[in-house]
């Protein structure tokens, strides 16, 4: 079989989100599968730094704008394929007739949160969701409620979609000890700080994080307003000192995002760290008080997975695939309650609340891998070129 793989977002420096699947998904079918030959098409300043198996042919396409589009539907005609992958939405509109084609669907984030995506990136989602996912020969969704998502708002029918879970990099995500040389570069103290990991963006809910931290910084708002009974029978409400740590690239409209801090009066408490090398992450998990992820939308959520093999405990939302990838290593809350997520910060505290999370989360990822991943979506490709 020889499989077209679309490596445009794999080999990108500051890899997030979809670029982090393509790549351990590329690098985890090049441990498992000796026998098909991958053409893996690239952009045109890619650089082979790893060694790859010899059934492994890097092919460049130099086009620097339309790359899809008109770059890779060009290779999908001179090119001798029996499947091309597409690990992120986005098929050839013209591609050659009767190719087969799988692609991978993260989320439908568009649709749910329009105002939360720019307009020619609604439009040109919209399109692409609407009319070239009924056209490919099979959909990979990441996660069960994305497939929902897909049947619900798209139309596909069910028996097209096969869930394959995402891994994490079990060589750089674990609980060894932390790098305190690592949080002392950053200015961070351990157990001192809340942790977000992600782009900086509407959808990702900052401002109600920003806002209910504001809140928790507050002992006299807490006791007044949220009326929380705590199980620890000496609490600390001594808040003042605590951080929030925010980590990731800038995103769309995310000024109103960088300019609330401010606002509040806690922007000596809130700190952007930009995008941070993988090799530092770790330890930032590590020395966390918790992962506060409470995002208003996810196909998947890759932070959840990273922080709870890091042994760091984690709040996130109960809504989208975030209660079905956290499981019962996580406190859920309301995203769109700010005191419930205050109510999220303080119940962590707890010692007990902690370290069960912290081992839930510990069970909780034995569930992922790259390898499996892996293997699971090779086998979706060997059943689609073998149904003539």
């Amino acid at each position: 079989m020889i499989i077209g793989f679309d490596g445009s977002r794999a080999f990108i420096k500051a890899r997030t989100g979809t670029e982090e699947y393509s790549f351990q998904l590329l690098k985890s079918l090049a441990k498992i599968d000796p026998k098909n030959i991958y053409k893996v098409f690239v952009r045109d300043d890619f650089v082979k730094e790893e060694s790859w198996p010899n059934n492994f042919y890097f092919i460049k396409v130099n086009l620097p704008r339309l790359w899809t589009q008109v770059g890779l539907s060009s290779k999908s005609f001179f090119e001798d394929l029996d499947i091309l992958f597409v690990p992120s939405h986005t098929l050839p509109i013209i591609r050659k007739p009767g190719l087969k084609t799988v692609v991978t669907v993260h989320d439908l984030g568009s649709e749910y949160l329009p105002k939360s995506h720019q307009v020619k990136q609604r439009l040109y989602l919209g399109l692409m969701q609407r009319h070239q996912l009924k056209g490919a020969t099979k959909l990979i969704a990441v996660s069960k409620a994305t497939k929902e998502d897909l049947v619900k708002k798209i139309g596909i029918n069910p028996k097209k979609v096969s869930v394959i879970y995402e891994g994490y990099d079990k060589e750089i995500f674990n609980s060894n000890d932390a790098q305190v040389n690592t949080l002392r570069h950053y200015g961070l103290v351990t157990n001192n700080y809340f942790l977000f990991v992600g782009t900086v963006q509407p959808r990702k809910n900052l401002e109600r994080l920003i806002r209910a931290f504001g809140q928790f910084c507050h002992p006299e708002r807490l006791a007044k307003d949220l009326k929380i009974k705590s199980r620890d029978p000496s609490p600390s409400v001594q808040n003042d000192n605590r951080r929030l740590v925010i980590i990731g690239k800038k995103g769309w409209s995310a000024d109103d995002i960088y300019a609330l801090p401010k606002k509040l009066g806690i922007q000596d408490q809130v700190k952007f760290l930009d995008y941070v090398k993988r090799e530092d992450l770790p330890a930032l998990y590590k020395g966390a008080i918790a992962l506060t992820y409470p995002s208003l939308f996810e196909g998947f959520g890759l932070p959840i997975l990273e922080a709870q093999s890091c042994g760091c405990p984690v709040i996130t939302s109960k809504v989208s695939s975030m209660p079905e990838i956290a499981g019962k290593g996580a406190i859920l809350v309301d995203p769109y309650n700010i005191d419930d997520i205050v109510k999220g910060m303080i119940e962590i505290q707890n010692s007990n609340v902690k370290s069960q999370k912290i081992k839930a989360g510990f069970e909780n990822i034995k569930r992922f891998s790259w390898e499996k991943c892996a293997r699971e979506t090779l086998k979706v490709l060997e059943q689609v070129t073998s149904n003539k």
